[in-house]
């Protein structure tokens, strides 16, 4: 048997009397125990005037390595993880959405924090608001981490995906983070965490674990405290009714239990290969962990006219589903968590008994195991609903194992309302071929939904399935999913984040930000910027080049060269009609090919690449006989690799009126010093 320890304070503390038992999901074993007085206070002081000024004292990017490199700590050394997945009756493949699935989901915001939060302790979210005629008073909206700690409150089905998915963008916005797993597969998560810990790789105080119970954790928050919370709606629902959290406004993220629903499209025909495709991913939610998802499919949506068809094509997968021990290779479903569980689902089932008719209920299945009767092994289950409107408990109820329900629609705004009759459900999935379908679900059911995933012959081959939650998309849903939002890449971090609208002159905002913002300073380099390594560059370094003139022969030349022989830049007459141009124009890209010339440093030099423009914007048509020229300032820079930066210039290009003409921002990858 495991002794759980919590980890407070910077210190490992082992079960004491009140300790609570955990069991095999496969035998009924007691495998592990864990559950001790802990000093909440404590945690939290040490949270916060430890772990987070070490994490603060970090930019982003720093955090964001951090996290790749916990995250191939854990890759390393998974194999460990994996011993003890059976246990929680869940199969190898199971374990790879939870365990891999984590790890990934690490990696993955290790990446966006490189690629999408700048290289400061300051994030800038979005762009420049000009509040003033002449551009001296400014806004910018930044976000700053919050002060105070991150709680962590999972759910029991995946223990490691669970921590892990939202340790993540709560360390990389730089929060420190008290995790508390789910009791019933607690002994999972203390290993993943005993592994975090042992890595060295976070500082004292950035994370610390709780096995047991909460105390007066949730009573000592305040409001720059986060909860987050994962787990049934009645769960999320006490939790966030705590009168402490309502009064100190603490941030309160929820991902509830749902009742999430597909449909077929009034499109697909019994031989369309969206038919096969919507059995197929029916059919694995329901059997995959055990119908033990937040996302699973509960509800099965579909024209009347195929109920049959598509009741027996799914019953079919269902009775070649081998169920069993999950440690054997042969099994393709294992148990559920425990016998606590399947006693709630049994219970669930029955709350909606009376509104349903069996379909498949697997009694010619036969459970792979030793002992069968101990483990807590629950044979598929299909049930039809004929009068979905007139049910209420079939919307209402959900039964948290591998249980769906059909129900007919008469036309698709009718299979909207039907699906939107779950209250508020995390993932809505649609199988059609028809955009118009798709289209009308996402506007007439979207408003109830977190996520509408389509899929159709299309991107079958690719899809990730009705069931996977990405770390690039938003993961949450209003009403009974909670109203909350997790993962989304980097709206994800900001959760943990206080947005502050920032309000100054150009100067000041470009000492906030570090980024330079039009109307700040302009430094002149010692010499041209591109003969200047990335650490020599400074942010305001400016130059303004000589002008160059804009003759028809140019442009003429650029024609026939290039091909692009439109109107406007060949026909004086067909151009003068055009209410844009005076008469024949320059192309625009003409002009970024003269700003090139204008201001590049040809020698060979620390300026590696040129690696693209964002923002481009043609401001004024430039006729034949205009001069320009252009002003290049160092606008941002970011440390990339252990040989180059990229420095991001602002590119103005003005004619001889002092007009703007074209701005854009320029991307360069600049070698650091020798």
């Amino acid at each position: 048997m495991l002794d759980l320890q919590s980890y407070a304070a910077g210190r490992w503390i082992g079960p004491d009397d009140s300790a609570r038992m955990m069991h095999s999901a496969i035998t009924g074993e007691v495998v592990a125990r864990g559950g001790a007085a802990l000093d909440f206070g404590a945690m939290i002081d040490h949270a916060v005037q430890v772990g987070g000024p070490a994490l603060h004292a970090m930019d982003f990017h720093q955090r964001a390595r951090m996290l790749k490199a916990l995250a191939q700590y854990l890759d390393a050394r998974k194999e460990e993880l994996y011993a003890l997945n059976p246990l929680t009756g869940a199969t190898r493949a199971d374990g790879w959405i939870d365990i891999d699935g984590g790890i990934g989901t690490m990696f993955a915001f290790a990446s966006k924090g490189r690629r999408e939060m700048v290289e400061g302790q300051i994030h800038i979210d979005g762009g420049l608001e000009q509040l003033s005629r002449k551009g001296s008073f400014l806004g910018q909206h930044v976000a700053v981490p919050l002060q105070g700690v991150a709680v962590h409150i999972n759910a029991f089905n995946f223990p490691v995906w669970g921590m892990l998915e939202k340790l993540a963008p709560a360390l990389l916005a730089g929060v420190p983070c008290i995790v508390k797993p789910a009791t019933a597969t607690a002994y999972l998560a203390e290993a993943a965490f005993r592994m975090i810990v042992e890595s060295g790789l976070l500082p004292d105080g950035a994370v610390q674990l709780v096995i047991g119970g909460t105390g007066d954790l949730l009573d000592r928050l305040g409001p720059q405290d986060v909860v987050s919370f994962t787990g049934s709606a009645d769960t999320g629902y006490a939790l966030r009714s705590n009168p402490r959290l309502l009064r100190a406004g603490t941030r309160f993220i929820a991902e509830q239990d749902s009742l999430n629903a597909t449909i077929l499209g009034p499109d697909v025909t019994r031989d369309a290969p969206e038919f096969d495709l919507f059995v197929t991913e029916v059919a694995r939610e329901m059997t995959t962990k055990a119908g033990q998802k937040c996302t699973a499919i509960r509800r099965i949506i579909l024209p009347e006219a195929m109920m049959d068809p598509v009741a027996e094509a799914i019953s079919a997968r269902l009775a070649a589903t081998r169920i069993g021990d999950p440690r054997f290779e042969t099994t393709r479903m294992g148990a559920l968590v425990g016998q606590g569980q399947k006693a709630d689902v049994m219970a669930r089932l029955a709350a909606f008994a009376g509104e349903v008719q069996p379909v498949f209920t697997g009694e010619a299945l036969s459970i792979e195991a030793e002992n069968p009767e101990v483990g807590a092994y629950l044979k598929p289950a299909l049930y039809r609903c004929i009068d979905p409107d007139g049910a209420t408990q079939v919307h209402e109820v959900e039964a948290f194992g591998p249980v769906a329900t059909l129900m007919p629609y008469r036309d698709l705004s009718h299979a909207a309302r039907l699906a939107n009759r779950g209250g508020g459900s995390l993932v809505l999935s649609v199988i059609t071929h028809d955009p118009a379908v798709a289209r009308a679900v996402v506007q007439e059911a979207g408003p109830w939904h977190g996520r509408v995933y389509i899929n159709d012959c299309d991107s079958m081959g690719e899809a990730t399935g009705h069931g996977s939650p990405l770390p690039h998309m938003t993961h949450g849903g209003p009403g009974r999913a909670g109203g909350g939002e997790e993962l989304g890449g980097i709206r994800g971090v900001m959760h943990y984040m206080q947005r502050v609208a920032v309000q100054g002159s150009p100067r000041m905002l470009t000492g906030v930000t570090g980024q330079w913002v039009p109307g700040a300073e302009e430094i002149a380099p010692p010499t041209h910027p591109f003969r200047l390594t990335f650490d020599e560059i400074e942010i305001g370094h400016t130059i303004v080049t000589a002008p160059r003139e804009v003759t028809l022969e140019d442009i003429e030349h650029f024609a026939h060269f290039t091909g692009d022989t439109f109107y406007a830049h060949m026909d004086e007459v067909a151009a003068a009609a055009n209410p844009f141009f005076p008469g024949r124009v320059a192309h625009g890209y003409l002009l970024l090919s003269f700003a090139a010339g204008l201001f590049v440093q040809p020698d060979p030099g620390p300026v590696l690449a040129n690696t693209g423009l964002n923002g481009l914007r043609f401001q004024k048509p430039v006729s034949p006989g205009a001069r320009l020229h252009v002003r290049l300032t160092a606008r941002r820079k970011t440390r990339r690799t252990d040989s180059y930066g990229e420095v991001r210039w602002a590119v103005t290009l003005y004619d001889q009126d002092d007009a703007q003409v074209a701005d854009y921002e320029l991307l360069t990858m600049v070698a650091y010093a020798v």
